[in-house]
């Protein structure tokens, strides 16, 4: 009797994952963005002159078009985990009257703890720097403005913090000044599917005495799952569907879809998955064509059928996130000799003598020798916990080298935001004086180092890296090698 009963919880927990598995499908992905992405239209349309911010990555997959993105990680709103020191380019398009930031989250909550917690301490700790920087406080409005389901104890913690927070934005030298401008103090404004507007009543955003941020969350708060119907078929909605977009989006990216949406749409279910794996190996196709880094996405199901001469590549190459790419340039650090990007710009950067590539592929750039290439397969700490620790030591040992001959060194990695970003952030702390003076490591030992040091550095790098954005997991290697082993040590 034992054996039948677990029989029939097997066969249960079979069932019980195969329903799970057809309402997360990847064409209830798509659907579900669809329809919220509508929502954010209508929304960003009642104040047209704000720009639309998406914040990484989940927000980017909510509308067709972004003026700029912003990221505010939903960790960072966690308890006892509240203070985000970057996003400072942010306020090149707050001076513009305020903004509108779209995010997501599946959590069946209305709002993702970035726009809970995370980005209203953002705006208070500014306000109160800017009044610092002024002198003047008096009719500006300094106050911690939280939603009303953050509790009062959560809320009188944060307070406590507040001049802390803003004593070490103001050490680690934030670039205060160049936000002074604003003639408005910042303050958060929440909207939801479930807000209330009357759109007889909406205000000029010109006519409020604060410069708005308005927390757009695109999703439903009804739970993670949800039955619809068309007139074609039915389908499962799923709140926050474009998080986490590895483990469901076999490879395709938010202006991949908008390019094909009413394509992918109108496939329905069963259709959905082979139409994605064509339009991503067209895509990939097209960036070899052009020379451009095409890593094979291996999906399951069938490949695409014909040849690559039949593929419409100028059609795909006019959407594809490549275009950005090439928009981009190379970011140099001040006068430090290091320059940070995306692989992609790899074989077209000028100035650069000496490439250190932490991308998964190795590419082919014209240098005078092969001892100016070094090529570091560097995991996310996603997939591996001590790729990037075990590889800092070879990647500041190249640096030490190059430098000490007054040659011009570029980190890149896949997208230029995250591993480039804590190898170049390892190699100033490793290598340069705290005053930014080139020292090959002489006075290491002699400086402590800590996360505030990190930090520091950190907001230096995004001062011209405006697109940086590295990873908790990897930032954690970073310090372990810094406060653990040293350069050459291995």
């Amino acid at each position: 009797m034992a054996a039948d009963g677990d029989a029939v919880k097997l066969s249960i927990y079979r069932a019980a994952r195969t329903i799970k598995r057809r309402d997360n499908s990847l064409h209830n992905a798509l659907r579900s963005i669809y329809e919220d992405s509508i929502f954010v239209g209508e929304i960003s349309q009642l104040w047209p002159d704000l720009p639309l911010l998406a914040n990484l990555r989940c927000g980017l997959w909510y509308s067709r078009q972004f003026h700029g993105t912003c990221y505010f990680k939903s960790t960072d709103g966690h308890n006892n985990n509240w203070m985000e020191i970057g996003n400072l380019n942010l306020i090149l398009w707050v001076s513009k009257g305020g903004c509108i930031i779209v995010d997501s989250t599946r959590k069946g909550k209305r709002f993702p703890d970035s726009m809970s917690k995370t980005i209203p301490i953002w705006t208070c700790v500014l306000n109160r720097c800017i009044a610092r920087y002024r002198k003047n406080s008096l009719n500006w409005d300094c106050s911690l403005h939280l939603p009303l389901w953050v509790s009062d104890v959560e809320r009188a913690s944060i307070e406590d913090r507040l001049e802390t927070w803003t004593d070490e934005l103001e050490a680690i030298g934030a670039d205060i000044p160049s936000i002074v401008s604003l003639k408005k103090p910042l303050r958060p404004l929440w909207v939801s599917q479930k807000t209330v507007i009357w759109l007889n009543e909406v205000p000029d955003h010109g006519s409020w005495d604060f410069t708005p941020i308005i927390l757009l969350s695109a999703s439903r708060s009804t739970g993670p799952v949800q039955q619809a119907t068309t007139s074609e078929f039915s389908w499962s909605y799923i709140a926050g569907a474009g998080d986490d977009e590895e483990s469901w989006a076999r490879g395709l990216s938010p202006s991949l879809f908008w390019a094909h949406a009413y394509e992918l749409i109108n496939a329905g279910p069963d259709s959905c998955n082979q139409k994605v794996a064509d339009i991503v190996e067209r895509d990939r196709v097209c960036r070899a064509h052009r020379g451009l880094v095409a890593p094979q996405v291996i999906l399951n199901g069938p490949t695409l059928k014909g040849s690559t001469d039949e593929l419409n590549c100028a059609e795909l190459l006019s959407v594809s996130e490549m275009v950005n790419d090439e928009n981009r340039s190379v970011t140099w650090l001040a006068s430090t000799n290091i320059a940070v990007g995306s692989i992609s710009l790899a074989a077209k950067a000028s100035n650069v003598d000496c490439v250190l590539n932490c991308a998964q592929e190795s590419i082919s750039v014209s240098l005078r020798s092969a001892e100016l290439y070094l090529h570091l397969p560097i995991q996310n700490s996603k997939f591996d916990r001590f790729s990037l620790l075990n590889n800092l030591p070879s990647a500041v040992n190249f640096a030490r080298f190059n430098l000490s001959k007054g040659r011009t060194v570029f980190v890149c990695c896949q997208d230029g935001e995250d591993i480039s970003v804590c190898v170049c952030l390892a190699i100033l702390i490793s290598l340069f004086t705290d005053e930014g003076t080139y020292d090959e490591g002489r006075t290491l030992d002699e400086r402590s180092i800590t996360k505030w040091e990190m930090r520091r550095r950190l907001v230096f790098i995004c001062k011209y890296a405006a697109f940086a954005r590295p990873s908790r997991g990897n930032l954690k290697q970073v310090f372990a090698f810094l406060s653990g082993g040293r350069p050459g040590s291995n």
